[in-house]
């Protein structure tokens, strides 16, 4: 077994030549599914680290040249509107080019850019702000079939955003302790001892709950007198307070061994039952643990903007970056080719023509 396998203090081993048991068998497999989960969670939060420092480096530096490109051709034409070169139509649709350079700069945190916008705009930023916030209101209101009780307080579209989340959050807590609350009263209905798996069930709990007691017990920090060993007591019982919360078995019995409370050989003596009761708790580790990683490969997968159905890999991200800097590379060279119209008056108007046709 690897020196570097977490777990391999925890596997049962076969007695001499004897082969192991389906309860050691089974019991060993959750633990590497254990393992191998919490590698590959360590390894999507390396490759989002190493992805979001590639991309700074690689696409940033492209961004801001945008940036300014934008807030030049923003200004080109705020120059313009200032004379009398265009007609009236033209005007317009100088001022509506400007208002979306400008609308997107200033929501980047550039004032110039919003003052510019809400002088050429017939609707401040703000007011396109509020209006954006109330649509969302009325859609969200629409889902949850009842008004958000925020007192009709007025809300930006994030904090609507957040308070219509809670309140799903809220029906779907309320939808899911109903069912439990329903296949609770369905297994008090059955008779006793009519089903093995829920007996399992309960001895699991049961040594969940005395491993957390005897750790609770024996790390009580106020118990100890020497400095140094109380403040080591209180990390481990910091992380046995938080590894009983989420029920992670093996985390509590690698407190146990780093404490020199375990016997060594004890997991390895354990009786069939016992272990099945165990491999219990180590299923409901798995599964949480498989959720907790679906979790974050959808965090980094709309974080990056991967593709539906994409997994976030290296080589997906790589492709990501990728296409980021050549759609910036593409824009910037747009955007080259815009300013030289704009600045040549002769071909001022035929690119306004043009922009105003194409849409």
């Amino acid at each position: 077994m690897p020196a570097s396998d977490p777990a391999a203090a925890l596997r049962v081993l076969p007695p001499g030549a004897q082969p192991l048991s389906a309860a050691a068998r089974a019991y060993n497999l959750q633990l590497t599914r254990i393992d191998k989960l919490r590698s590959q969670l360590a390894e999507l939060d390396a490759l989002g680290q190493q992805h979001r420092m590639a991309l700074h480096s690689a696409v940033e530096p492209l961004r801001r040249r945008l940036a300014s490109e934008q807030r030049g051709l923003a200004l080109a034409l705020d120059a313009h509107l200032q004379g009398k070169l265009l007609s009236r139509v033209q005007a317009d649709t100088a001022r509506t080019v400007l208002c979306q350079l400008a609308r997107v700069l200033a929501e980047a945190g550039d004032a110039g850019m919003r003052e510019l916008h809400d002088r050429h705009s017939l609707r401040t930023l703000a007011q396109l702000k509020q209006d954006a916030a109330d649509a969302l209101r009325q859609r969200l209101e629409a889902v949850l079939g009842e008004p958000l009780d925020d007192d009709g307080q007025d809300m930006s579209a994030e904090q609507l955003l957040r308070a219509g989340m809670e309140r799903l959050r809220r029906a779907q807590d309320d939808s899911r302790a109903a069912r439990r609350e329903a296949a609770q009263a369905r297994r008090a209905r059955k008779k006793p001892g009519a089903s093995a798996h829920e007996a399992e069930q309960q001895d699991a709990d049961t040594l969940l709950r005395r491993l957390f007691r005897q750790l609770a017990s024996a790390l009580h920090p106020d118990r100890e007198t020497d400095p140094h060993a109380r403040l080591h007591k209180t990390a481990l019982m910091s992380e046995a307070n938080a590894a009983y919360e989420r029920r992670d078995l093996v985390a509590l019995l690698q407190i146990q061994t780093r404490a020199e409370l375990a016997d060594p050989e004890a997991v390895r003596q354990l009786p069939d039952a016992r272990l099945a009761s165990l491999t219990l708790l180590l299923k409901a580790q798995v599964a949480e643990l498989e959720r907790e990683r679906a979790g974050r490969q959808a965090a980094l997968a709309a974080e990056f903007d991967v593709p539906e159905g994409v997994s976030p890999n290296a080589n997906t991200l790589l492709q990501n970056r990728i296409d980021q800097t050549r759609e910036l590379e593409d824009a910037l060279a747009q955007l080259a080719r815009d300013r030289a119209q704009v600045d040549d008056p002769a071909r001022l108007k035929r690119w306004l023509n043009a922009w105003r046709d194409a849409r």
